[in-house]
């Protein structure tokens, strides 16, 4: 290996104190005090890579190597720190942490990259928060969507005013956007979240695309009423028609076991919340994923119709707002190639598999192309703190991302869009 595996695991402990939660897990959400401490830890550690490091008016933590062409396009490997409010302490961390060590072992080796790399910790990739992820990376390329800052988490706090209270001034987004062909290529280590490679017994893998998200919220609304005295046929209870709708969704989703389509609701909110009044009005999530757009596209119809027959059967106004919606985003053949070499060296036969979670590439493979590998993770567990790792896998990890990185940016074969 060349890269210094103690340091690596060093950080990722040292990190994982920050905001912990159990033995094991963490609670960092984004733009949280606890977020703030982390990316102060992190900067840190980018400026004894060698490295400036800056955060951004999005929140983004930027660290950078300057390159013998500084004005070329830079090679960006990134992720993100935030965590799920009951997450694990790899999620994210080891592709921001790992882009650190790769950028280390090129200087203390004496490497001067032909172009600048750009190591990056992604501001609110989870979006649990805000209930809108991907903000810092969509921030850079330009692509926030109308009202994000007025959005509020449960305490009523506004994205804008948790940037403002980060350090971060929104009026001055512009001056943190990059511009058309500033990124060359972007590259992306990350635990799968999966159970795939621990099936195949295989420490890596190498990403071959991600499955489009489509996010909806759902609100249904009926009348409040006394739970003792309303007879079951008057009732108008959005909670019934909420499960209805819940339930739908999973049969949808789970049609053809052969298939990848994946369907979640993850968040429900019942008014006015109390055991003896029937609800009045419900808000749900609805979290549905397919590698195939059409497929995603006939399932989302689908659901869509049930939602108007279920609230027509129990006399239902509803709403359905659509949060996030991307499609299918497949990585760069000629990245992917450079990562079979690299395999090659390393000795390891590392399977090739789509992703189901989406990650700060996804919105990256818009600009630029991109190039993802996975870790191993134990039976496939993560936004819970039993999320595991062996540090022997995240260094197979991080070897293959420095290698590769080497290969783009050393090498002079960066790759044009």
């Amino acid at each position: 290996m060349n890269i210094c595996s103690e340091r690596l695991e060093k950080r990722i402990s040292e990190l994982a104190k920050i905001g912990r939660i159990e033995e094991t897990g963490v609670c960092r959400l984004a733009l949280s005090k606890e977020d703030k401490q982390a990316v102060e830890a992190v900067k840190q550690w980018m400026i004894e890579a060698g490295m400036t490091a800056h955060v951004d008016h999005f929140g983004n933590l930027i660290g950078r190597l300057e390159g013998k062409n500084p004005t070329a396009p830079v090679l960006m490997i990134g992720s993100h720190i935030d965590s799920q409010p009951y997450g694990g302490r790899f999620d994210g961390v080891i592709g921001v942490l790992g882009g650190i060590e790769v950028v280390q072992t090129m200087v203390e080796n004496g490497m001067i990259p032909d172009v600048p790399i750009e190591v990056v910790a992604f501001c609110d990739e989870e979006g649990c928060r805000f209930n809108k992820g991907l903000f810092g990376v969509r921030g850079i390329l330009g692509k926030l969507e109308p009202g994000e800052l007025e959005r509020k988490d449960k305490n009523g706090v506004t994205r804008r005013q948790a940037l403002m209270e980060f350090g971060c001034d929104p009026s001055r987004f512009h001056e943190s956007e990059y511009p058309a062909g500033k990124i060359g290529a972007y590259l992306e280590l990350h635990i799968e979240q999966g159970p795939v490679l621990e099936a195949l017994d295989s420490p890596i893998g190498i990403v071959t695309g991600i499955s489009g998200p489509l996010w909806l919220t759902v609100e249904m609304v009926g009348f409040a009423g006394h739970a003792g005295s309303v007879p079951m046929p008057m009732r108008r209870d959005a909670l019934v028609g909420a499960a209805k709708v819940i339930t739908r969704l999973h049969e949808i989703a789970s049609r053809d076991p052969e298939n990848p389509t994946v369907g979640t609701v993850g968040s429900l909110q019942v008014f006015p919340d109390s055991r003896n009044i029937i609800p009045e009005r419900v808000v749900f999530t609805v979290d549905l994923r397919d590698i195939n757009i059409e497929r995603r596209d006939r399932y989302e119809a689908e659901l869509r119709q049930a939602i108007e027959e279920i609230a027509r059967e129990h006399d239902l106004a509803y709403t359905i707002q659509e949060d996030t919606n991307s499609e299918p985003r497949y990585c760069a053949e000629s990245i992917m190639e450079i990562m079979r070499a690299a395999c090659r060296e390393i000795g390891v036969d590392a399977p090739e598999l789509m992703s189901g979670p989406f990650h700060d590439a996804l919105a990256m493979s818009y600009v630029c192309d991109y190039g993802m590998i996975f870790v191993r993770c134990k039976e496939g567990i993560s936004h819970n703190p039993k999320e595991f790792s062996t540090y022997e896998d995240i260094t197979l990890g991080v070897e293959l991302l420095y290698k590769t990185a080497l290969r783009m940016a050393v090498s002079g074969v960066m790759l044009d869009r």
